[in-house]
């Protein structure tokens, strides 16, 4: 995807742009339980057999007991493919799928000084999955307009 080198990248999901953040309070149905954010749906999904415990939690302490669980056998095989699925649920709603949309054409970037280097972009370093799938559906969303 070309994006507009004139327009910096969104490289923070805070302030104005909080709402592209896995914290952001939402509502996520996802698998038949209900969750308060798409963080806590996602740590969910981590151990099938406990999603019932992440359903109250905040998306700080969904984080901390996700890295408690046993991870089923199959997760960074899927791990990419379960938040796109959750991202999804949680731009399907209006109001965020036309803030997503209102981010064109501009890189999104999940910033972050906690290392993510994975789902973001730490100290200039990272795959950015989490900002890859944010500009995969925000095309998507475009391209159905």
């Amino acid at each position: 995807m070309l994006f507009d080198k004139e327009l910096k990248p969104i490289n923070e999901f805070e302030g104005d742009y909080y709402f592209l953040s896995n914290f952001y309070p939402c509502q996520i149905i996802y698998n038949g339980y209900m969750f308060k954010s798409s963080e806590s749906a996602f740590q969910s999904a981590k151990d099938l057999s406990r999603q019932i415990e992440f359903e109250s939690l905040t998306p700080g302490k969904a984080k901390k007991l996700g890295k408690q669980v046993n991870l089923r056998p199959d997760w960074e095989e899927i791990k990419n493919s379960v938040m796109e699925d959750i991202l999804r649920i949680k731009f399907n709603k209006i109001r965020l799928k036309e803030k997503l949309v209102s981010t064109y054409p501009r890189e999104l970037i999940e910033g972050n000084n906690w290392n993510d280097t994975y789902w973001g972009v730490c100290n200039g370093k990272g795959k950015n999955n989490l900002g890859k799938i944010l500009m995969k559906l925000r095309k998507e969303i475009i391209d159905e307009i």
